[in-house]
């Protein structure tokens, strides 16, 4: 099994990185790519306990760009996380994080909705990215929402009373971003970002793949995204976009992955793209 979508503490996931890495050799997963939201901090652990369980690690990480208002992530897989400039690029992004999240706070107060500020904004461990689930999770605390799901749903999801929009660079940007770091950008989850439209000029941009394998893509939806891959000349990648136990892809974790070939593929692009560069 290769799972090229993972996340750990380091952004939203629920598990430290070390432990996500036994979790993974437990579920048969042989190849993995950690790719935490704006955010490389997670890796070095990974790293290092993916070797010592003989899982292959990929580099990876998922930016957080922005189209009218609206995210649209782009994961980065073999990426050189010392590239110059990369770091001030994603401290950038955690910074809007944290703006994002406060204005958030605020506007679940003019809604009579309070939430613990501190709690929310408390001081992250350097490197680290900050995310909507903590506000979720600080609405159940506070008996606004039943489950992190209604707290979306009714309050903080896309749209809804208490939503502010990210602030941040456009897709082409950050697949420069992720190129000059030395790696292959790839759509993340398009069949729920449903902008097929966005597609080709990201491919212009640079693109190298879409993420055809994917938790919430059904067979169909897979499959127009391989067919879609083979019509403009580009790759495919996959993973669970697994976070943690309580959430609703764990039963995907070690079931959907990338198949063996398409992994080559992407190799084979990221050695002949280093050999050229």
């Amino acid at each position: 099994m290769i799972d090229l979508h993972l996340h750990t503490t380091a952004s939203d996931g629920l598990f430290e990185p070390a432990a996500l890495v036994d979790l993974a050799w437990r579920a048969g997963i042989r190849t993995m790519s950690v790719t935490d939201h704006d955010t490389v901090a997670g890796l070095p652990e990974a790293a290092h306990a993916a070797a010592s369980s003989g899982i292959a690690f990929v580099p990876g990480i998922e930016i957080t760009a922005v189209h009218e208002g609206r995210d649209v992530h782009v994961l980065g897989y073999f990426i050189e996380t010392q590239a110059p400039g990369f770091d001030a690029f994603l401290e950038e992004q955690r910074a809007d994080r944290v703006r994002r999240l406060s204005a958030i706070v605020d506007r679940l107060a003019e809604l009579g909705k309070p939430v613990n500020r501190g709690e929310v904004l408390a001081s992250r461990p350097p490197g680290q990215a900050l995310g909507r689930p903590l506000i979720a999770k600080a609405l159940v605390k506070a008996g606004h929402a039943a489950d992190v799901r209604e707290a979306f749903d009714r309050f903080i999801g896309d749209r809804k009373p208490a939503f502010v929009p990210r602030k941040g660079p456009t897709p082409a940007e950050v697949i420069a971003i992720i190129g000059r770091a030395g790696g292959l950008a790839s759509l993340a989850h398009p069949g729920l970002l449903k902008r097929d439209d966005l597609i080709p000029g990201m491919i212009d941009a640079g693109l190298t793949a879409v993420e055809a394998f994917h938790s919430e893509h059904d067979t169909p939806t897979t499959e127009r995204y391989l067919d879609f891959a083979a019509r403009h000349g580009i790759l495919v990648s996959g993973g669970s976009d697994y976070h943690g136990e309580k959430e609703r892809r764990r039963t995907s974790f070690g079931t959907v992955g990338l198949p063996r070939d398409r992994f080559d593929m992407l190799k084979a692009r990221v050695a002949r793209v280093t050999k050229d560069g």
